[in-house]
């Protein structure tokens, strides 16, 4: 079976997210569309909550652990993304690659993410595989295989995919190094691939703390949405889920990052045909009542050709490529990203200098109706574009479950979007954007890269 691990590397894309604002009948129809979930919370801890749906007859399942970057600390960072890779890797009944291949022989497929946050498990499949995709999921979280031989297997497939994505990546190497000088406290400085010489040096010991104390019951929340009644899939995760053990409590996350008192850079000098400019600011978390605002700022800045930032940077100026604001739904105050991609040669200073002056002009003038406006009108199409498939239901339905406390905080989104006013979007750009909370990298070429782009401009 072909499959492709998803690793979130700091960011999510923020701008087109799933969650958005109101049309004139959206409150009712998003909770029209929300009839009949139920949820029920096991005896372990596990939660489960069903979104029934019947049009096909298919099931998505989504398995989410709290457990992330954020979770770990020198010596064992990376283990979250590590344990993406072994869940897949044999248990008792099911051994090596028979996860894989007794799914695809049911006819389903799957996949998983890692976030500075959370470890999310994917599944899709055929209703009549729905008893088979439990007992898949009950075997591995209860005899997940720490054989040697395969430990080691994962940790180069893993170093290997921390080359790729890091290493032999301009981008991921320079938001690596910007968000770890953006946090000086707060585990979020680590990356989600983790540091090479942690990646080298997991002991047994480590894996098998860290999967009981992380792949408990009461750690997790499985969705489950399509072709399937609450009654049933209630029933299964009795059956199989039930009897798995809850564990004590992971050690929450306790250091706070202080607050930032003045602008920090970086620089990464790289084998490269074009330099790149990377600011992020300290954001907020999921539960921030700001959050509506700085989101629909986000997408007036960087969404679409006729944003702020993309007519100035890219069609009127001419310096930038292409221009991109990255955040996400955090437990903790995340970063907020702009990503610019110069054309070779591009002045970096100046690109800088033009951003700047963008984002203080939003932050002294504010935006207009029109922009407002806009930015609710092209995230009320995201809210409904996001819950097409059940596949985007269960994900958002767990999404604000795990991050927002309450699932049912859904299908109150359309109404929270459309009560931010310009006000608010002025006061939150005054406080995120402001400069002493930003961190600025820059990707220079060096000289042997600069030679590259002038043979072959000269092709």
């Amino acid at each position: 079976m072909f499959r492709q691990r998803w690793l979130v590397v700091g960011v999510a894309l923020l701008v087109g997210s799933a969650a958005g604002a109101q049309g004139k009948a959206g409150k009712g129809e998003a909770a029209r569309l929300g009839a009949g979930i139920e949820a029920r919370t096991l005896k372990n801890g596990l939660k489960v909550i069903v979104w029934p749906d019947h049009d096909i007859p298919n099931v998505a399942l989504f398995n989410f652990f709290r457990v992330g970057s954020r979770n770990e600390r020198p010596g064992i960072t990376g283990l979250s993304h590590f344990f993406e890779h072994m869940m897949f890797n044999g248990a008792k009944k099911y051994g090596p690659g028979q996860f894989d291949t007794v799914m695809e022989a049911a006819g389903g497929s799957n996949n998983a993410s890692t976030s500075e946050d959370v470890t999310t498990y994917m599944e899709w499949f055929p209703r009549s595989a729905l008893e088979t995709i439990f007992e898949l999921e009950a075997d591995r979280l209860a005899h997940l295989s720490f054989d040697p031989k395969m430990i080691e297997s994962e940790r180069g497939v893993v170093y290997s995919e921390r080359r790729s994505a890091i290493d032999n990546d301009n981008m991921g190497a320079l938001m690596e190094q910007v968000q770890a000088t953006a946090y000086v406290a707060h585990p979020y400085q680590f990356p989600v691939i983790g540091w090479p010489s942690d990646i080298e040096s997991w002991r047994m010991e480590d894996l098998q703390r860290f999967f009981q104390t992380y792949y408990a019951p009461n750690n997790a929340t499985l969705v489950v949405a399509g072709a399937v009644t609450p009654a049933e899939v209630f029933a299964l995760a009795e059956k199989y889920l039930a009897p798995l053990p809850s564990q004590p409590p992971p050690e929450p996350v306790r250091t706070k990052e202080p607050e930032q008192q003045g602008e920090r850079r970086v620089q990464v000098k790289r084998m490269a045909q074009a330099p790149l400019l990377q600011v992020a600011y300290h954001g907020v978390d999921a539960k921030d009542p700001e959050l509506p605002a700085l989101e629909l700022l986000a997408s007036i800045l960087a969404e679409g050709d006729s944003s702020r930032l993309h007519r100035r940077l890219v069609e009127e100026e001419r310096v930038a490529i292409q221009v991109n604001c990255h955040a996400g739904p955090s437990f903790d105050p995340s970063l907020v990203w702009f990503l610019v991609d110069l054309p070779p040669g591009g002045d970096v200073a100046r690109v800088e200098k033009l951003l700047g002056e963008e984002l203080e002009k939003v932050r002294s003038q504010g935006v207009t109706d029109a922009e407002l406006r806009k930015a609710k009108n092209i995230t009320v199409a995201g809210f409904w574009r996001g819950l097409e498939t059940i596949s985007s239901r269960a994900h958002q339905l767990g999404t604000y479950e795990v991050f927002h406390g309450d699932w049912r905080k859904l299908f109150e989104a359309p109404a929270r979007y459309e009560q931010v006013t310009r006000e608010q979007v002025r006061k939150v750009a005054q406080r995120i954007l402001s400069p002493e909370r930003r961190t600025v990298g820059v990707l220079a070429p060096t000289d042997e890269g600069q030679a590259l782009t002038e043979k072959e401009a000269g092709r």
